[in-house]
C-alpha cells in the first residue's frame, strides 16, 4: 500500500458520471509502475491503454475488466507507419458517463503527455472526477537504464526536447548552451536532430547516446558523437530500415561519453541481456524460475511439456480421499502443484471443503505446493527446511511413534510416473504408505508453429532442461534445439538423456535445483561476455552467432 495514497478500496465511490484515473505506464518496464498505479488497475471497471502500454498494465488488473481496442484516427500517420490511436477520449468519456471505475494508462507519465491532458480537460467540464497517478517518464527512465546520469556532483542544466515538436528557437537556445539534452525522437531523425544543434553552436564532438526499446529486454544503445551518429547507426546496419520510426531517447553532453557507460551500463551488462531462454515446463513449475531469469535479464519463453489428466482407474483414489475423511491417515503427502489440484477436485466433486483436513498432518514438498495448500485453505504443518524435494522432504519427516501418533498411515497423492524415493524413505521411518496415483502425466500438445520453428532453427540462445523428460517431450513434440542453442541440463541423468538426443550440453547444475540451474547459465552468460570483451569482439548472444560457427563446450560444476 502506498505510505501517503489510500488503498483500493479507498478510491472515490463510483458518482453518476464515473471517475477516471489517469496513470504513467513508465517507460517499458513493469517492475517501474508504482504502487498506487497497481491499486488503482486492481481496482478498474475498465481499462483504456495503447496496445504497447496494456501489454505492460493489464497483468495488474482484476480478471474480467474490459479493454476496448482503440481505433486509428489519423490516416496520415498511418500511411506513416506510425498510426495515431486517439478515439481514447471517447471511450474514457462513455465508461465514465455509465458510472465505471476507468483507468487511462499512458506511456510515461501523465504530465507529459499532451493527449492526457486534453482529456483531462474533457473529464472536467463534463463533471466527471479524475485524479493523475505520476509515472516515470521515458526521458527520466531511459538515461537511467542505458548508464548515462543527467548530472554529476557540479550539477548541470537539463533539458527535455521533443523533436517532433521543437521550434527553430528551441534547438537554437539548447544548441548554444551546454546544458545536458535529453531528446525524445525516432531512430530515422535521431541525424536530424544532431545537425540542428551542430548548427546552433554545439560541437560536432559532443558525446551523444542513443537508446532504443528503452528499460526492456530489447533495449539497444550506441554511443558516438553529433558529428558520428549517422555513420555509426549504418555501420551498425541500424538505418536504413523500415523500422526507422522506432522512437529513441537521445542523450547529448559529457555526461553520455563512452568511457562513463563502460562503467555504469548496469541493465545491458546483466548476463543474460535479452537472451530468449526456452523454459519447457508446466506454467505452475515455470513461474518462479521465470522470475529468476528475468533478474538475470532473459526473457523466459514458457513451453510446457507435460499435460495432466485424471487417473485411469479413479476407484483408488476416491477410496483413499474418503479415507480422509473417516479417519484412516494420520498424515497427506504433496509433491506436487498437480497433486493439490487432484486432491481438492476429488474435494469438490463429493461437496467437501478445507475442513475435512481437521485432525490430519499435511506436508508439502515445497514452497509452491505449499502456496498451493494455502490457496486451498489448508496451512501445512510440514515443508522441507533445506531442499525442496522428495529427499529434503525425507530429512525433516518425523519417524513413527506409537505412542505419539495414533495411526501410522501416510496418504501419497502423485503422478503415475513419480519415482519410489518418498515411499521408500517412509516405510524405512516406519509408516504405512497408500501411494495413490492422483493423475497423469502426458505429453503435451505441441507448441505453435512459430514457437517450433524458433527452438529448430535457433531462434532461442539457451534451453533449461529440468528432467529427462522434458528433454524427451520438447524433442517429441517440437523438434531438437539448433545447434547454436546453449543447452543446461539439472543433473547427469538429464544431461545424459540430453547428449542421447543429439545434443551438445553446455551447463550442468552444480546441485539439483532449478534455481541453481538458471544461475550457473548465469555464470555461463558472464564469462561468455567477459570473453568477447577481453577478445574486443561486440558481445552478442548464441542466436546471433554466424550460421556453421563452432562453440566451445564449456560445463559449468
Amino acid at each position: 500500500m502506498s505510505p501517503t495514497g489510500p488503498a483500493a478500496s479507498d478510491f472515490p465511490a463510483v458518482s453518476a458520471h464515473g471517475h477516471v484515473t489517469f496513470l504513467g505506464a513508465g517507460p517499458g518496464d513493469p517492475g517501474l509502475l508504482t504502487l498506487r498505479a497497481v491499486e488503482a488497475l486492481a481496482s478498474a471497471d475498465v481499462l483504456v491503454a495503447e496496445p504497447d502500454v496494456l501489454g505492460v498494465v493489464r497483468c495488474h488488473a482484476r480478471a474480467g475488466v474490459s479493454a476496448p481496442e482503440l481505433t486509428v484516427v489519423d490516416a496520415q500517420s498511418t500511411a506513416a507507419g506510425v498510426p495515431v490511436l486517439r478515439d481514447a477520449v471517447n471511450l474514457v468519456m462513455e465508461a465514465a458517463k455509465g458510472g465505471k471505475r476507468v483507468v487511462r494508462a499512458v506511456p510515461g507519465d501523465p504530465g507529459l503527455d499532451a493527449d492526457a491532458g486534453a482529456e483531462m480537460l474533457a473529464c472536467a467540464a463534463a463533471g466527471i472526477p479524475f485524479e493523475v497517478v505520476p509515472g516515470i517518464a521515458e526521458v527520466v527512465g531511459v538515461p537511467a537504464y542505458a548508464g548515462v546520469p543527467l548530472r554529476d556532483a557540479q550539477g548541470a542544466d537539463v533539458r527535455f526536447v521533443d523533436a517532433r515538436t521543437a521550434s527553430d528557437r528551441c534547438w537554437g537556445e539548447v544548441g548554444a548552451s551546454d546544458a545536458t539534452a535529453v531528446i525524445s525522437t525516432t531512430l530515422d531523425s535521431v541525424a536530424a536532430a544532431a545537425g540542428e544543434l551542430v548548427a546552433a553552436g554545439r560541437k560536432p564532438d559532443t558525446p551523444l547516446t542513443v537508446t532504443v526499446a528503452g528499460t526492456t529486454t530489447r533495449q539497444r544503445t550506441w554511443t558516438a558523437t553529433l558529428g558520428t551518429i549517422a555513420q555509426v547507426l549504418k555501420q551498425a546496419k541500424v538505418l536504413p530500415s523500415p523500422e526507422g520510426h522506432r522512437p529513441v531517447i537521445a542523450v547529448v553532453g559529457e555526461r553520455s561519453s563512452a568511457a562513463q557507460r563502460d562503467q555504469l551500463a548496469w541493465f545491458e551488462s546483466k548476463p543474460l541481456f535479452g537472451w530468449k531462454v526456452l523454459v519447457p515446463r508446466t506454467k505452475e513449475q515455470a513461474a518462479s524460475l521465470s522470475d529468476q531469469l528475468r533478474s538475470y535479464g532473459a526473457v523466459p519463453h514458457e513451453v510446457p511439456t507435460i499435460a495432466v489428466e485424471p487417473p485411469r482407474t479413479p476407484q483408488q483414489m476416491e477410496r483413499a480421499v474418503k479415507g480422509l475423511v473417516t479417519g484412516r491417515y494420520e498424515w497427506i503427502a504433496f509433491t506436487s502443484v498437480n497433486a493439490v489440484k487432484a486432491v481438492r477436485e476429488k474435494f469438490e466433486e463429493y461437496g467437501l471443503d478445507a475442513r475435512a483436513f481437521a485432525g490430519i498432518k499435511v506436508a508439502a514438498v515445497g514452497e509452491q505446493t505449499a502456496a498451493a495448500l494455502v490457496d486451498f485453505g489448508v496451512k501445512p504443518d510440514l515443508v522441507p527446511s533445506g531442499e525442496q524435494s522428495a529427499a529434503g522432504l525425507l530429512e525433516d519427516w518425523p519417524p513413527y511413534d506409537p505412542v505419539f501418533d495414533p495411526i501410522d498411515r501416510v496418504f501419497l497423492p502423485r503422478a503415475d510416473i513419480a519415482t519410489e524415493t518418498l515411499v521408500a524413505g517412509l516405510i524405512e521411518l516406519g509408516w504405512e504408505v497408500d501411494d495413490v496415483t492422483a493423475y497423469r502425466t502426458v505429453r503435451a500438445s505441441p507448441p505453435p508453429a512459430e514457437t517450433r520453428e524458433a527452438i529448430k532453427g535457433g531462434g532461442f540462445d539457451a534451453v533449461l532442461f529440468t528432467s529427462s523428460s522434458t528433454v524427451r517431450n520438447l524433442v517429441g513434440i517440437a523438434g531438437k534445439p539448433h545447434n547454436v542453442t546453449v543447452i543446461a541440463c539439472i543433473g547427469p541423468a538429464t544431461a545424459k538423456t540430453a547428449e542421447e538426443h543429439g545434443l551438445r550440453v553446455d551447463v550442468l547444475s552444480p546441485e539439483p535445483s532449478v534455481h541453481k540451474l538458471a544461475e550457473a547459465l548465469a555464470e555461463f552468460g558472464a564469462r561468455r561476455r567477459e570473453a568477447a570483451k577481453e577478445a574486443g569482439d561486440p558481445v552478442t548472444r548464441p542466436s546471433e552467432r554466424r550460421p556453421g560457427a563452432r562453440r566451445r563446450r564449456s560445463t559449468t560444476t
